[in-house]
């Protein structure tokens, strides 16, 4: 059986990328823009950068802290889910929103 596909984000991911708003684990909005070349940034931190992959249908991005964060599309919407440092992606977020694409 196939596992997930890990593509570099460039080439392939121009639904992917781009910039979304989400929330955090207390509500409050913050931006994550993908960018073509693999990298992520938000606006959440300063600091708040790493790389980002496609993987099947999704951009998962490994933040410098270890933490991961995973945008998607279920059903009609995006979601976005957070995972702490170590965490699989199998297993419960830590925190999810809906993601929206805004640019």
């Amino acid at each position: 059986m196939g596992g997930i596909s890990k593509k570099p984000a460039a080439g392939g991911a121009s639904e992917l990328e781009g910039v979304w708003k989400v929330k955090d684990s207390v509500g409050e909005e913050f931006e994550i823009t993908l960018g073509a070349d693999g990298t992520a940034r938000a606006t959440l931190d300063e600091d708040m950068s790493g790389p980002w992959t496609r993987e099947g249908d999704a951009a998962v991005i490994v933040w410098k802290s270890g933490w991961t964060t995973k945008i998607f599309k279920e059903g009609d919407v995006y979601k976005k889910t957070a995972y702490r440092k170590g965490q699989a992606l199998d297993t419960a977020p830590v925190n999810s929103s809906a993601a929206e694409k805004i640019g």
